[in-house]
């Protein structure tokens, strides 16, 4: 197995695209469709002597441009199998309704969010001049969770964890370390992957993001290895120190409205995060809402229109999140 290391400056840190090139050539994720990331992936294939169309299979982690864009493009001059899961299939296969229904729902809870109009329209702007970041759609083919994928006499295992996207899926195999997994942005070694603002379609995306987190740690990886920066050797404490990160952000939140009384997801997030640009106008807000609604969905706040009030002004915050053990 190979690590291929893209440059990557619209998104956080540069991208993983993994390559196993045994009889059968393959690429986990893809990289950004742009000029310099394309002709970077190219180079870098070339030093192991593979071209583009000697790519058979693409295992897509999950539907976000920095890890799907080249997909489309690789499988035109390789007639590769891309496999992505399949609530983020109809996005990576560029299906009309699929995208139409992603940009309307962008629209609607951006005005939920309480984002002002000139900063919803900046953000709109934004993600309309990248959506060339998405490149060519591709001919996909779906799979499931606990589905298994034999390459090289090697068996991968797609583990479903949504939250960050409705479809991110490790893909877990058993390397030298042990039971190790390819695992895009479940978890990431430096930054905390966003949740709500990275895929709008998620209506309780944190709770999702827990459940992960938490099947993530009972399985136990020796090793991971993510879609951005370095190998992960201790995967299963990282993400019990992301957990932790959720459970200080929902009371930093609590500690907001209790200051500022009901409060939309772009007040909170200015309190949180201060003055965002560029991608954050939707990560900020979106992270906010997150843990709004998951404050909701626990009786601890109430939505009334687009603003959130507590009804539990001191909540025992730990009793919303689960106890895990990282250390088995």
């Amino acid at each position: 197995m190979k690590r291929i290391q893209l440059g990557n400056t619209v998104f956080e840190g540069k991208n993983d695209v993994y390559l196993l090139d045994g009889e059968t050539t393959v690429l986990v994720d893809t990289g950004v469709a742009t000029a310099a990331v394309r002709d970077q992936l190219r180079s870098e294939l070339a030093e192991f002597s593979v071209e583009f169309a000697d790519v058979d299979e693409i295992l897509v982690t999950h539907w976000h441009y920095d890890h799907a864009g080249l997909a489309g493009e690789i499988q035109a001059e390789s007639d590769a199998v891309v496999r992505v899961h399949e609530a983020d299939a109809p996005l990576v296969a560029g299906e009309e309704s699929a995208l139409s229904a992603e940009n309307e729902t962008t629209r609607r809870k951006l005005r939920e969010w309480g984002l002002p109009d000139d900063r919803r329209e900046e953000l709109l702007e934004f993600l309309s001049e990248h959506e060339s970041l998405a490149g060519r759609p591709a001919e996909v083919t779906p799979f499931a969770d606990g589905d298994t994928f034999a390459i090289d006499g090697r068996e991968f295992e797609a583990v479903h964890l949504p939250g960050h996207s409705a479809g991110l899926s490790a893909f877990a195999f058993e390397g030298d370390a042990g039971e190790e997994a390819f695992v895009g942005d479940a978890i990431l070694p430096k930054y905390t992957p966003n949740v709500g603002g990275a895929d709008v379609r998620l209506d309780a995306p944190l709770e999702l993001y827990v459940d992960s987190l938490v099947r993530f740690i009972d399985r136990d990886f020796d090793r991971a290895w993510p879609g951005h920066r370095d190998v992960i050797d201790e995967p299963s404490a990282r993400a019990a120190t992301i957990l932790e990160h959720h459970r200080e952000r929902t009371e930093n939140v609590v500690g907001v409205l209790r200051e500022q009384g009901p409060s939309d997801p772009w007040t909170v997030s200015a309190a949180l995060f201060g003055d965002l640009k560029n991608i954050h106008v939707l990560h900020g807000p979106g992270e906010a809402y997150a843990h709004l609604a998951h404050l909701a969905e626990r009786g601890v706040a109430e939505r009334d229109g687009n603003a959130y009030e507590l009804v539990d002004e001191n909540p025992d915050i730990d009793d919303l999140f689960p106890t895990v053990d990282d250390s088995a």
